[in-house]
C-alpha cells in the first residue's frame, strides 16, 4: 500500500506507520498465506493466498472461517500460545489435514506494548519437496526419539508393571470363585488390602490382579519382600535417602519404594517380618500419606495404594507384643484370606495343567500331562508349600522323565506320601449326575465343563475353547444350544 508524493509523511511516527503498512502488504503478497487473529483468538482477516487452504480445512467460504477461534478451525496451530505468552515462533513446521507447512507466528502489540493479537504466515507449502534433506533429517530424528521413548516406556513397564490379572488366578472351586469376587470388590476401592494365607498360595499374584483390575492400572506396581531386606536397610528401602544423608550415600539421593510407587500400588509382602521400630514410621506414612526421606527435612506428599500380605498370625503377634496393634488395624481394613491348596483340591487338575504348560514353555521341554492316578496320588498330600510346592514337584518330574503322560509312578520317587490315607472327595469332569438318562447326563456334563472352562479363563471364549479342545465356533454353538448365560469375553 503506497501514498502519493504530495502526501508523504513528515513525522517519525508516520514513517513507522507507513513502514508497518508497507511491510504488512509485502508479507501478504510474498507469503503463501497469512491470517490475523485478535486477542480473543478469533480470526479477523485472511489473505487471498490463505483462501486456497479453506477447502482442505473443511470450509467453502471465507465468511464461514473468519470470526472463528483459530484453535477450533486450524488443527495444531500455536497462534493462541503466541497471544497468551507474547512470544513469537519465528520458524516452525505445522502439519494438519491441509498438509505440512513452514510457518511463522508473530504477536501484535498496541502502542502500550500490550498483545492485541497475532499474525500467522504460511511461508512454504509442502516443504518436504523443496527442503528434502532437512525434512529427511527431521523425520529421522523424530523416529529415533519416538523409538527411544518406546524403549524407555517398555523398560519401565517391565520393571514396574503388574503382569497378572484376576483371570491369571487359576481355579473354579467355590473357594477360588469367592476369592476372585472379593478381589474385584477390592479393586474398585482404594482401601488398604491385607492378604492372609500360607506361603505359596499366590498372594503376590492376587495383589497384581487387584492392581490391574483397578483405576491405578496405568501407574506403577512396586513390590518389596520385607523378609528379604536386611533390617538396617529397610528404612532407606522404604522411604528413600536424601543426597549426602550419610557417608557413602549417593550424591543425587535415592527414592524409596513409596516414591517409586507414586500414583500406583505398593505391595508389602511378609509384612509380619517388619521390625517394630519401622512399624511406627510405616503407620505414620499410611495415616498422613507423606514420607520424609532418610537424612532430609522435607516431607514428600504421596498418593499410593497399599496392599500388604503375610503368612503369619498377626493377631497372635499383636498379643505377644511383636506387632503394633495400631498398624494391624490400619492394615486390616479389607482382609482377604487366600485359601490353601488342600482347601481347593477341585482345582488340582486345572492347576497342574497350567503349571505343566508354563514349565514346558520356560524350560524348553515338550508339553506334559498328568494321568488320573497321578491326580489321585497328589490329592492325598497336605501341600504345606501349596502351589509353589506343586510347581516344584511337577518341574522335577518333567525334567527326569521323557514320557509325555506323567503317572503316579513318576511322582512317587520325588515326594513321600502316605498312600494309605483316604482319597479326598474331588470333583472329576468324568463323573455324571445320577438318575439321568444318557443324553441328559451328557448335556449336564457338557454344560458343567463349558461353565468351568469359562470360569477358569475369566470368560475368554478363545482360551476356553482351547482348554476344551474344540473350535471357538463350536463353543458358540454349544453356548446357544445349552442356553448358557452370556459371558463377557475379550476374545
Amino acid at each position: 500500500m503506497s501514498l502519493p508524493a504530495s502526501h508523504l509523511p513528515r513525522s517519525a511516527e508516520a514513517v513507522l506507520e507507513l513502514a508497518a503498512r508497507t511491510m504488512f502488504d509485502t508479507l501478504a503478497q510474498a507469503a503463501q498465506g497469512m491470517l490475523v487473529v485478535d486477542r480473543r483468538h478469533r480470526i479477523v482477516w485472511i489473505s487471498e493466498g490463505y483462501k486456497r487452504f479453506l477447502p482442505a480445512l473443511g470450509f467453502e467460504r471465507e465468511d464461514q472461517f473468519v470470526g472463528k477461534r483459530v484453535e477450533d478451525v486450524v488443527p495444531n496451530t500455536l497462534l493462541a500460545q503466541v497471544i497468551d505468552t507474547g512470544q513469537p515462533l519465528l520458524l516452525d513446521l505445522l502439519t494438519n489435514k491441509a498438509g505440512t507447512f513452514l510457518v511463522s507466528r508473530l504477536p501484535l502489540r498496541d502502542e502500550l506494548g500490550q498483545v492485541i493479537g497475532a499474525l500467522g504466515l504460511v511461508l512454504l507449502d509442502h516443504p518436504e519437496t523443496t527442503m528434502q534433506p532437512l525434512m529427511t533429517k527431521f523425520s529421522r530424528l523424530t523416529e529415533e526419539l519416538a523409538d527411544a521413548r518406546r524403549q524407555l516406556a517398555a523398560e519401565q513397564g517391565r520393571r514396574r508393571r503388574a503382569k497378572h490379572t484376576i483371570a491369571s488366578y487359576v481355579g473354579a472351586s467355590p473357594a477360588v470363585l469367592e476369592l476372585k469376587r472379593l478381589a474385584r470388590r477390592a479393586a474398585a476401592s482404594d482401601a488398604t488390602v491385607l492378604l492372609l494365607g500360607e506361603t505359596g498360595t499366590g498372594k503376590e499374584l492376587l495383589a497384581q490382579a487387584i492392581h490391574n483390575a483397578g483405576p491405578r492400572v496405568a501407574r506403577p506396581f512396586v513390590g518389596v519382600n520385607i523378609a528379604a531386606v536386611p533390617d538396617t536397610l529397610l528404612e532407606a528401602e522404604f522411604f528413600g535417602v536424601a543426597p549426602g544423608a550419610y557417608t557413602g550415600a549417593e550424591r543425587k539421593g535415592r527414592p524409596g519404594k513409596f516414591q517409586l510407587a507414586e500414583g500406583g500400588t505398593l505391595f508389602l509382602d511378609e509384612i509380619g517380618d517388619m521390625p517394630l521400630p519401622l512399624q511406627a514410621k510405616l503407620l505414620r506414612v499410611l495415616q498422613e500419606q507423606e514420607v520424609e526421606p532418610l537424612g532430609s527435612n522435607t516431607v514428600v506428599p504421596l498418593d499410593v495404594r497399599v496392599i500388604a500380605a503375610t503368612s503369619r498370625d498377626l493377631p497372635a503377634m499383636v498379643a505377644a507384643g511383636q506387632f503394633r496393634a495400631d498398624l494391624y488395624y490400619r492394615l486390616h481394613v479389607l482382609p482377604i484370606r487366600v485359601p490353601a491348596l488342600r482347601e481347593r483340591l477341585d482345582d488340582l487338575d486345572a492347576l497342574a495343567e497350567h503349571l505343566l504348560d508354563d514349565i514346558a514353555r520356560r524350560d524348553g521341554l515338550p508339553p506334559r500331562s498328568l494321568a488320573a492316578d497321578a491326580l489321585d496320588w497328589l490329592a492325598r498330600h497336605d501341600w504345606p508349600g501349596n502351589i509353589r510346592e506343586l510347581r516344584n514337584l511337577l518341574e522335577q518330574a518333567s525334567l527326569v522323565s521323557d514320557e509325555r503322560l506323567l503317572g503316579a509312578r513318576h511322582l512317587r520317587p520325588l515326594l513321600a506320601i502316605d498312600e494309605s490315607r483316604p482319597l479326598p472327595t474331588v470333583r472329576r469332569p468324568d463323573t455324571a449326575p445320577e438318575g439321568l438318562t444318557l443324553p441328559a447326563a451328557v448335556a449336564a456334563l457338557e454344560q458343567r465343563l463349558i461353565t468351568e472352562a469359562l470360569q477358569a479363563t475369566g470368560g475368554n471364549k478363545l482360551a476356553a475353547a482351547r482348554r476344551l479342545g474344540i473350535a471357538r465356533a463350536t463353543l458358540y454353538e454349544k453356548l446357544a444350544h445349552l442356553n448358557l448365560p452370556p459371558t463377557r469375553s475379550p476374545s
